[in-house]
Order: structure tokens, then C-alpha cells, then sequence
């Protein structure tokens, strides 16, 4: 069994709301004068859940409240959980930029923390003296840092402005190198937060690919934070769920995200038009049905989309047709159905239409819908519809690196392979 290399032991952290400290000189000598008599702090009696939707009555907050949890080493473990969720709080404790209010970590290695654009560079520095000043915090030889200098300077792509102070960086270039340095040099512990972000795709598919290797071929561990799914679920076994200060769940990869797609349905993203004309057909409502709540679809399964539509007079030959658009406004499906294929709007009323994909086969992206309604025997356009009903495309268990990259293809063809033993 791989050795335990950090373990939080009931970690909890709290802020006073607007101050430091306790915020007050009588709060602190009263905590003072609790601690040298080996009494319980009295403000950790008090305070409340880290619930931003809602409005809270005490100046004291729990950013994190009993979080336990240990990590082996080589794993990547994925922390994930809305926006104040205490993700980014107990990363920095992790990383020693700020301590905890009660309980314990251990950790067995060095750790090199990215949690922020710009995290352990002097601003007035060059590119290559903060390579060689963050490898001294890791506790590097110059020599070492040396060996790996040129390998960090090529990863960043940053080999014309190394000798440029950083402060003249623009955002993406400052995280390529900080990145590069955190990555290269050869921490045990490797720590990254959200700001990969900054990158663009190029550098956030090296990133993680760098991540991979750092894992599984140099048997180091790796926490990483993330909102997309997608990341997470390509370079991870194992995530944390956070939610309010508090680990929610704790288990793999693929039903932890699963669980926070559920946590987190902000209602369906769903087209309706309650203004329906009485005189010329409408669409009156296009409701996507997904394999996840938030309209995220799994890949090769089963995909619909329910249409109604409102006539007040017999269409000769309606027609609905639908065009499916990724996210770099390109359409990549386009159904279309006749009246003449399934009677429909021949006479005045409602009518309800599903279209019904068995196996969505779209790569992973995010994509929109277009939909037309019109008349094909008089070639009357009715109502089109642009941009709505937004869904994402995800895959999940899928461990292959990078394979699902929206950019190598649009869809998954189906095939075979046939191998034989000459």
C-alpha cells in the first residue's frame, strides 16, 4: 500500500467577518487568558455555516468545519463544489499560507502550491531569477535548478521575456511559468487551484498532461481544484465534494460528479413563450431531456428534445427542424421533420413532438439550439429560434489523456477493429 503523505485531521477555519483577529482587544486577551488556563476557545462556540444565499446574523463564519481526509502518494485527488464552497480556503492551509483555526495536518514531503497568478513571484524580478528563487523555497541546490531550468523555460514558452521582469507579464504568461516552476521542480506534494484557467487551451492541455506524468511516472500526489468536469475527470480516481465549509462526499471520480451535477440544478434550461400569437403558428415551449441534471449529457446515450407547438389554423405541411451548434458557433446536427413523415398541425391546436437521439454521439463541448418552424408547402417561415436551450456534452470513467478534446473531432464514429497475428 502506497504511505499516507497528507492527513487532515478535523480541520476547521474561522473568520470574523470585516476584521482580523477577533477584532477587538477585549475579544483577543479573553481568548489569550482561555488558551494559558488550557480552556476551550469561547469563539469557537459560536458562528455559523459559510451559506452565501443566505444572510447570516453572526459576525463569525466557518469557512471550513471538520474536514477529514487523507491522500496516498502518487494519487491526484479532484476537490470540487460551487464558488465559496471552502475549496480554495483549504488549499491554502495545505499549503502553509494560512493556518487553521483547530485541528491537525500532516504532510510528508515538499509542497509547491499554485493557487493564484502571481503566488511566490517578486513582481520586480525576472522570469529566470524566480525560477531560481522558487526553487530555493522548495529547497533546491542551484544545480538542480539549473538541470531543469531550460525544460521549465520551454514548457512556459516564455524563453524571449525570461529576462523581463514579471510584473510586465501579461496573466496567461505569468501562470504558464509559475506553473512550469511549481510542476518541474520536483516537488513530492503538487497543489493547483483553479487558475489554470488563465491558460488557453494549448497550455491547459500540457498542464494536464504534465499533472499525469508527474503522478504516475514520478509517483507524485496531486490536489486539484477545478470547475470543469471534464478536467476532472480525466486526470482523477478519487474527488472531494465541498458544499458550505463541509466535505459532502468523498468517494470516486465519476459518482462525485455526478452527485455535484445534482447538487447543483439551477432549474432547466428550458425555452418557453407564453405570448403565444392567436393568428400564426408558435412554438410555445423546447424542453431538452439529458442524462444529468444542468442539461449535461453522457455521451452515447440516449438524448430528446420535446417540442410544442401552438396552431390556430390547419398547416398544410408543417415542417420542425432543429439545428444542434457547438461552441464555436458551428452546426453539427440538423433533423428535420415533415408532415408528410409524422402528421402533424393539420389541423388547429396543440401538438407535442419528441425527437429522440438513442445514442448522442457528440464529442464533449458545450452546445445550443436553432429551430425552425415553417410551412414546406408554401414555404412560409413561421418562427426561428436562435441560441437556446444550452447543454454540455461530458464523458465520464474515461481515463485516456486528452482523447476527448473538443478539438480533435466533432463526433464518434462507430467501429470496429479487427486484429490479426501475422
Amino acid at each position: 500500500m502506497p504511505d499516507t503523505v497528507i492527513k487532515v485531521e478535523n480541520i476547521s477555519k474561522q473568520y470574523r467577518l470585516g476584521s482580523v483577529g477577533t477584532g477587538s482587544l477585549a475579544h483577543d486577551l479573553n481568548r489569550t487568558w482561555h488558551r494559558m488556563r488550557g480552556m476551550e476557545d469561547p469563539y469557537l462556540k459560536i458562528g455559523e455555516v459559510n451559506d452565501r444565499t443566505i444572510k447570516g446574523r453572526s459576525e463569525y463564519v466557518w469557512a471550513l468545519k471538520e474536514i477529514n481526509f487523507e491522500v496516498k502518494q502518487g494519487e491526484v485527488l479532484g476537490i470540487i463544489g460551487r464558488n465559496g464552497a471552502g475549496k480554495s480556503t483549504l488549499l491554502k492551509i495545505l499549503s502553509r499560507t494560512t493556518t487553521p483555526t483547530t485541528g491537525k495536518i500532516k504532510i510528508k514531503g515538499r509542497v509547491a502550491s499554485l493557487l493564484e497568478v502571481g503566488t511566490g513571484f517578486h513582481p520586480e524580478l525576472s522570469g529566470r531569477d524566480n525560477i531560481f528563487l522558487n526553487g530555493a523555497i522548495l529547497g533546491m541546490t542551484k544545480q538542480e535548478i539549473k538541470r531543469k531550468f531550460d525544460e521549465i523555460v520551454d514548457f512556459a514558452g516564455v524563453e524571449r521575456y525570461i529576462d523581463t521582469p514579471v510584473k510586465r507579464y501579461s496573466s496567461g504568461m505569468y501562470v504558464r511559468l509559475a506553473f512550469g516552476v511549481a510542476a518541474h521542480l520536483e516537488p513530492e506534494i503538487l497543489i493547483v487551484d483553479e487558475v489554470l484557467a488563465v491558460g488557453d487551451a494549448e497550455f491547459q492541455k500540457k498542464a494536464l498532461g504534465k499533472m499525469k506524468d508527474v503522478s504516475t511516472k514520478d509517483g507524485r500526489t496531486v490536489l486539484f481544484v477545478s470547475h470543469n468536469m471534464q478536467s476532472i475527470g480525466a486526470l482523477t480516481n478519487r474527488c472531494l465534494l465541498m458544499a458550505n465549509g463541509f466535505i459532502e462526499s468523498n468517494g470516486p471520480t465519476s459518482n462525485i460528479i455526478q452527485q455535484y451535477y445534482k447538487n447543483n440544478i439551477q432549474g432547466n434550461k428550458e425555452y418557453f413563450d407564453h405570448k403565444t400569437s392567436g393568428t400564426k403558428p408558435t412554438i410555445s415551449s423546447v424542453v431538452l431531456n439529458t442524462t444529468h441534471p444542468n442539461n449535461v449529457q453522457e455521451i452515447n446515450k440516449a438524448f430528446s428534445i420535446r417540442f410544442t407547438l401552438h396552431t390556430p389554423l390547419p398547416i398544410k405541411e408543417a415542417a420542425i427542424s432543429y439545428q444542434v451548434f457547438n461552441s464555436k458557433n458551428e452546426p453539427v446536427i440538423h433533423i428535420l421533420n415533415l408532415n408528410s413523415d409524422t402528421s402533424f398541425c393539420s389541423q388547429k391546436g396543440i401538438y407535442e413532438l419528441e425527437s429522440l437521439i438513442p445514442q448522442l454521439k457528440l464529442y464533449p463541448d458545450d452546445y445550443y439550439l436553432v429551430i425552425h418552424f415553417a410551412d414546406n408547402y408554401s414555404k412560409e417561415k413561421f418562427q426561428t429560434i436562435e441560441g437556446i436551450c444550452p447543454f454540455e456534452v461530458k464523458v465520464f470513467d474515461e481515463l485516456r489523456d486528452y482523447y476527448w478534446n473538443k478539438d480533435n473531432a466533432v463526433y464518434v464514429e462507430e467501429n470496429i477493429w479487427k486484429i490479426n497475428k501475422i
